[in-house]
């Protein structure tokens, strides 16, 4: 309207508002708006207040405009500061609920409805699928992990829609992959609506949703988001031929530990990893790690073979995840059921609705049709959750003693003959970090990528993150470091630890240590 307003054909005279706060409410920017539309021959309106060009009259209108502006911030830091209690109290502010949520209602307060989230059982299992796919694949189907571009192109092909009924893109994907709702934080104001910026940490409120997603799967996500980032994860770190790059790391600052080249007074040439930290800002930024590269190698390729891959401590592994699965089984169930009950809700709905075209209670028309559609979809969708569901619910696979000892074979011989970029990928796959410390050196992994390993399935993770739970639930002192210790001379440079407290392999709940 403005910008018809000053065209040349000068299409009309007047603009009529009901009152000045309905045109603007920036006082500034309102007055050289009418100042503009003046020059074009074009005077502004108003119904209920003070309008013309008597000086008196346009002070008043400057005075209302001021006051409108001021009314306007008034009202949205109120209403600002209402949502946000609104948020601490658990309830749902407006917005359109994540996929895999449903808004139900919580109370009333008056005329007032307060409303959670509730979990929907069919999208639920869409977003589980999600992650599955994007972290490990899908084990029933063979489909390996995908990245978000493929994953995209699977979703859209295989039938999936968003919330809102449309297909999925890299971006909204990307959002549901690094939302926290989905582990039970919701994370309400962290971005202001008008600039977009980041709000200070004391402005979030975390509301607590129903968890969809474990907090191991959703961690693994994020580790792999980051570790399939070119700007963070660089070609080298997978095809370079140092065995450790990209896994080694330092444990003062937890940045990466490159590789660095010496001369001794003899003239040797010598490489040896070294904090990278240090080498490119200097000793403020990191007091700084070094060891000696062959050293190192040698150091964690034996303790992997003689205190990981072993038959026992692999089969000890597999006991702990499965025990782990076998007490998630009740969840596995309650969630099997409520989509059950999804799938013959929908068949029941379609019987009715045959029966009664059948007994001549309704005539098939157009808008039925659609119905019936819609149905048969909703069924569909609901039966694809549930044959989803239950193939994740499938009995873990029998812990093969022959399996696991072809695995241990197979991986103490290639820690021992293999050539780098085959035994860099092997660890790359199974052990998310190696922290380097002043006298020991903590290995970190995951036992998910471990059983996918030993189980010959695609591998859960390329990373995982540096810091968790333990292997060694007893705690009990490592038998490789009390052989290494006296091997390693007074210098008191990296070593693995003797302290039952500290142990280098150890096991709980997500990783290793």
């Amino acid at each position: 309207m403005l910008e018809r307003a000053c065209d040349a054909d000068h299409p009309y005279d007047v603009i009529v508002v009901h009152s000045f706060s309905r045109f603007f409410r920036d006082g500034a920017t309102m007055e050289l708006t009418i100042r503009k539309l003046r020059r074009h021959g074009v005077e502004v309106v108003s119904m209920t207040q003070p309008t013309g060009t008597d000086p008196s009259q346009e002070m008043m209108r400057q005075i209302i405009g001021i006051f409108d502006e001021y009314t306007s911030k008034e009202n949205g830091k109120n209403v600002t500061r209402a949502m946000k209690e609104n948020a601490k109290q658990g309830f749902w502010n407006g917005a359109s609920p994540p996929l895999g949520y449903n808004l139900v209602e919580a109370e009333r307060r008056g005329q007032k409805i307060k409303k959670h989230l509730a979990i929907d059982p069919v999208e639920a299992e869409t977003v589980r699928l999600i992650f599955h796919l994007y972290a490990e694949g899908e084990m029933s189907s063979g489909t390996p992990p995908l990245g978000i571009k493929q994953l995209v192109k699977w979703l859209n092909s295989h039938g999936y829609r968003t919330k809102a009924g449309g297909t999925f893109g890299v971006g909204p994907l990307h959002h549901i992959l690094t939302n926290t709702v989905y582990i039970g934080r919701w994370r309400y104001n962290v971005r202001s609506a008008r600039t977009g910026e980041l709000k200070p940490v004391s402005e979030i409120v975390e509301i607590t949703t129903p968890v969809i997603v474990e907090q191991d799967l959703f961690d693994r996500v994020q580790v792999r988001l980051v570790a399939n980032n070119p700007k963070v994860t660089a070609p080298r770190v997978v095809t370079g031929p140092i065995l450790l790059t990209g896994l080694a790391r330092c444990a003062h600052c937890g940045g990466g530990m490159t590789q660095r080249t010496g001369t001794s007074s003899t003239g040797r040439v010598y490489a040896y990893y070294a904090c990278a930290s240090r080498a490119q800002k200097g000793p403020t930024a990191c007091r700084g790690n070094t060891i000696r590269m062959a050293f190192l190698d040698d150091l964690v390729l034996t303790a992997l073979r003689e205190n990981m891959f072993t038959p026992e401590r692999l089969t000890e592994l597999l006991s702990v995840i499965a025990a782990k699965r076998q007490e998630r089984t009740v969840a596995v169930d309650r969630r099997l059921a409520s989509l059950k009950s999804q799938v013959v809700d929908a068949e029941g709905r379609l019987k009715r609705l045959y029966r009664g075209i059948e007994e001549g209670i309704v005539e098939l028309d157009d808008l039925l049709r659609e119905r019936i559609a819609e149905l048969k979809a909703d069924r569909q969708k609901a039966q694809a959750a549930y044959d989803h569901a239950a193939a994740q619910a499938s009995p873990s696979a029998a812990i093969d003693p022959d399996k696991i000892a072809a695995f241990s074979r197979l991986m103490t011989d290639l820690l021992a003959n293999g050539e780098t970029p085959a035994r860099k990928a092997y660890l790359r796959t199974l052990i998310g970090a190696i922290i380097v410390g002043d006298k020991s050196v903590k290995i970190v992994g995951s036992r998910e990528a471990v059983r996918a390993a030993v189980l010959g399935k695609p591998s859960p993770l390329q990373n995982v993150r540096g810091l968790g739970p333990e292997w060694r639930a007893a705690r009990d002192s490592n038998f490789y470091a009390e052989r290494i210790m006296p091997l390693l001379g007074p210098t008191g440079r990296t070593t693995l630890t003797n302290d039952p407290a500290q142990p280098l392999l150890a096991h709980e709940e997500t990783g290793i240590e």
